[in-house]
């Protein structure tokens, strides 16, 4: 049963990891246009209809039509234009701050409420219950198992 789950695991990445490979080695218009920014109305040249997204497209094509790279071509952008040319801050350096810094943020919110749930829920007992008075005259005591008796019944 391991041998199976260990070859599916490996099947599955050699599976995902081909097309990847694939993809950075010989880049489309399409993906390109999902990871660069137009400048001018701060949205991705995919969803931009500016000349400048339109030189930007132009851009790509040129460079897919020299044999270059995802990366080459994404490298000849940021040097020409900047860091903010990226749809998405590089991984690497102070900016990965911008990767970790929600999902620690989201960690450290579930946490806080988890911790503030189970404080609420300990403090929401109040003071335990003393006996009430002095105990009962056991006629009385006796009258009442009856009378109890005779209700739920």
């Amino acid at each position: 049963m391991r041998r199976i789950a260990a070859g599916l695991a490996v099947a599955t990445a050699l599976a995902v990891a081909a097309p990847a490979q694939a993809s950075e080695r010989h880049p489309t218009l399409p993906e390109l246009e999902d990871e660069l920014m137009c400048l001018v109305c701060n949205t991705t040249i995919a969803e931009s209809n500016s000349p400048f997204a339109d030189r930007e497209r132009a851009l790509i094509r040129q460079y897919i039509a020299e044999g270059d790279t995802k990366s080459q071509i994404k490298a000849k952008f940021v040097a020409q234009f900047g860091p903010q040319i990226l749809a998405a801050p590089p991984d690497s350096g102070f900016n990965i701050l911008a990767w970790w810094l929600p999902i620690v943020g989201i960690v450290a919110a579930g946490l806080a409420l988890g911790a503030l749930a189970w404080w609420w829920s300990r403090g929401r007992r109040g003071p335990p219950v003393a006996a009430a008075g002095p105990p009962l005259d056991p006629e009385l005591e006796r009258r009442l198992d009856r009378e109890l008796r005779d209700f739920d019944a």
